[in-house]
């Protein structure tokens, strides 16, 4: 574990739990790229932040917890938005990519990029009181059956189709569901162990107190992972509108 290796894109509701149990667990590198700062609103969600640390730079006062919690974690801290340019230079420093975003411009990004730079990724999505957990691993030598985020959503939607989290709202405590099963799945993955949840999607509702997994392939039409590819690289991101990192 003190070898392994993790970026968290976002240190917003999903980011804060699981930086929060990986370190804990004893994961030696945590990356963690936000732009943003703290605000009092996010505070009934983003626990890795406290009242203190309203205006500080989301991923100093992250790094700032995870020390307290376990002071042998070497946080990186990438005060920036991910972008199309050093995407893949920052994925390729790392053993596995955990999202934590709240857009489609940024998600999409970071499947394409991961699979790319050839790294698994594990996905959480959340909005209003339903969640979802994916692992990706389908870049060439990895799991040849298994689906890409791409496989299972072709392109972002219309901007203003689907609001995000920040637009629609979401139960606070939803974020440390959904990010505690990410951090579940991040250290099987890492270890070895357990059956993976590559190939299938858990969907979470949590007013209904249920949980799906849902059985997704690998889609043969598939423009990043399919059998006849129209993106080729990165490019096709090069028009969008820099994202946005944290839920």
């Amino acid at each position: 574990m003190l070898g392994s290796k993790v970026l968290v894109v976002g240190a917003g509701g999903l980011g804060a739990p699981l930086l929060m149990y990986l370190a804990a667990a004893g994961v030696g590198t945590l990356g963690v790229i936000d732009d943003d700062v703290v605000d009092l609103s996010n505070l009934q969600r983003q626990i890795v932040h406290a009242t203190p640390d309203v205006g500080k730079a989301k991923v100093d006062s992250a790094a700032e917890t995870i020390a307290r919690l376990n002071p042998g974690v070497r946080v990186v801290r990438h005060k920036t938005r991910l972008s199309v340019a050093g995407a893949l230079e920052l994925f390729s420093g790392y053993d596995l990519i955990a999202d934590g975003s709240d857009n489609f411009p940024t998600r999409f990004l970071i499947n394409d990029a991961a699979w790319f730079a050839r790294k698994p990724l594990v996905s959480g999505a959340i909005l209003r009181f339903d969640g979802q957990v994916a692992v990706f691993r389908n870049y060439p030598g990895g799991d040849a059956d298994g689906p890409c985020y791409r496989c299972l959503f072709r392109a972002p939607p219309p901007p203003g189709q689907i609001p995000s989290c920040a637009e629609a709202g979401v139960l606070g405590a939803l974020c440390g569901t959904v990010g505690s099963i990410q951090a579940t799945e991040i250290l099987k993955e890492l270890l070895g162990i357990g059956t993976s949840l590559s190939g299938g999607m858990l969907v979470y509702d949590a007013l209904a107190t249920q949980f799906r997994r849902i059985r997704v392939k690998r889609d043969p039409g598939c423009p990043l992972c399919g059998d006849a590819p129209t993106i080729l690289d990165l490019s096709v991101h090069e028009n969008v509108a820099p994202p946005v990192c944290s839920a």
